[in-house]
């Protein structure tokens, strides 16, 4: 089963290697990782996709919560979140076909970033279905270039990692 990692971190140097690397170690197949800085400028959000049965997730998250710089880990998979993902498409697009595109471009509610004479960038922000979806039905036109993310998320919980450390 997938499971949805949020790990919180302090902010330093070699800290998302030290934990990709745990992970690798113990044979697991990161399926997307993304990091970014919080609200709190020493902090860093990581999150994690990786495939796993109930007990090898709980071991990793027991050997990534011994990690010094690791401050909070939540297993977001059964509880309410917002998960996103961002895709960046490039696909061909010869005169005769720019309105196809346009049109679904519009249906799925991306945007096109870049046009030239023959290929166009659509950006897309969803849920991973919603990008698997737009690029199943842009296959047809010729998706040239992909470049996707990983899925980042966020509990649907009040209050923050923070808080809940300093109580």
């Amino acid at each position: 089963m997938r499971h949805t990692l949020a790990v919180l971190v302090e902010n330093r140097p070699g800290v998302l290697v030290h934990i990709s690397g745990l992970i690798a170690r113990r044979a697991f197949n990161i399926e997307s990782i993304s990091a970014g800085h919080t609200e709190e400028p020493d902090m860093t959000r990581i999150t994690i996709v990786v495939d796993g049965d109930e007990r090898n997730i709980e071991q990793v998250v027991n050997q990534l919560s011994k990690l010094i710089d690791v401050i909070k880990i939540v297993d977001l998979t059964e509880e309410p979140s917002i998960e996103r993902e961002l895709a960046l498409i490039k696909v061909k697009a010869t005169p005769d076909t720019r309105s196809d595109i346009v049109d679904i471009v519009e249906i799925f509610r991306a945007k096109i970033v870049d046009i030239n004479r023959e290929t166009m960038v659509i950006e897309l922000t969803g849920e991973e279905r919603k990008i698997d979806a737009l690029c199943q039905v842009l296959q047809d036109h010729g998706i040239v270039e992909l470049v996707r993310t990983g899925k980042t998320a966020l509990s649907r919980y009040p209050g923050s990692a923070k808080e809940d450390k300093e109580q």
